[in-house]
């Protein structure tokens, strides 16, 4: 307990004083995945969300706090497809095993870059989570938290923009209307700009009504948290680690 509050109490000050609101972000966008819809669920539709970011910034952390939830549900009487073989997060998603277990492809989890387990299109996958319970998601319900984060440090490959976006996380959706309007949620995030300054934006969802996109209402003006500190502090604790390794 005494090098949590003492972590999160040297981030307060950086934060208070460095962090901005939006600025490298700029939408969310949410699009249709095919592939060999075969081993697909029937009556389903795959999305993968995308963070819209500035050329050279980074998104580091996807939460949710006090300040804003984080969320991502249906509605319209869809459901949430989880595969047994997979898991909450990418780091589970093993993509060798697709050849053997085709539906374990379509599997909804959740990441920041990588898209499976071996980092893909990166070297590696160093996503970490914490405080997010994933059983009730996993169990059929909607990913909510309002402690908690999926993050991946600063120094690590996936955390970067690759064509203006980074990977947040795969959907399948069975059932509803058979568009992203079955979707509705929000996300908290945190990254860096190309030059190294730590943004920060409150409640961003995609707008489902066009198939387009659209930050945060409020981001520019809601004060950062205890939880909205968090994050970044286990970034820091992650980049520090893998450098003194």
């Amino acid at each position: 307990m005494k090098m949590n509050l003492t972590c999160v109490g040297a981030v307060g000050g950086l934060m208070v004083a460095g962090v901005a609101s939006g600025g490298a972000f700029q939408s969310l966008t949410m699009t249709t995945y095919t592939g060999v819809r075969a081993s697909a669920p029937t009556n389903s539709v795959t999305y993968r969300l995308f963070a819209n970011v500035e050329a050279g910034a980074q998104v580091n952390a996807a939460f949710g706090n006090s300040v804003g939830d984080l969320e991502i549900g249906t509605t319209n009487g869809a459901t949430i497809y989880h595969n047994a073989n997979g898991g909450p997060t990418s780091t589970s998603i093993n993509n060798s095993f697709f050849p053997f277990v085709p539906s374990m492809e379509w599997d909804s989890y959740v990441s920041i870059g990588a898209l499976y387990q071996n980092g893909s299109p990166f070297g590696s996958n160093d996503l970490f989570d914490v405080g997010i319970d994933f059983s009730t998601w996993e169990g059929g319900g909607d990913l909510f938290s309002d402690n908690g984060s999926w993050f991946a440090a600063t120094d690590t490959a996936q955390s970067a923009e690759v064509g203006g976006q980074v990977f947040l996380g795969q959907f399948t959706v069975v059932g509803g209307l058979g568009d992203a309007n079955d979707l509705i949620g929000q996300v908290n995030l945190q990254g860096e700009d190309a030059s190294g300054n730590t943004w920060q934006e409150i409640g961003a969802t995609w707008n489902t009504g066009s198939g387009g996109s659209s930050g945060g209402t409020g981001g520019s003006s809601a004060v950062p948290g205890i939880g909205a500190i968090a994050p970044l502090c286990f970034v820091g604790l992650v980049r520090k680690r893998r450098r003194q390794g």
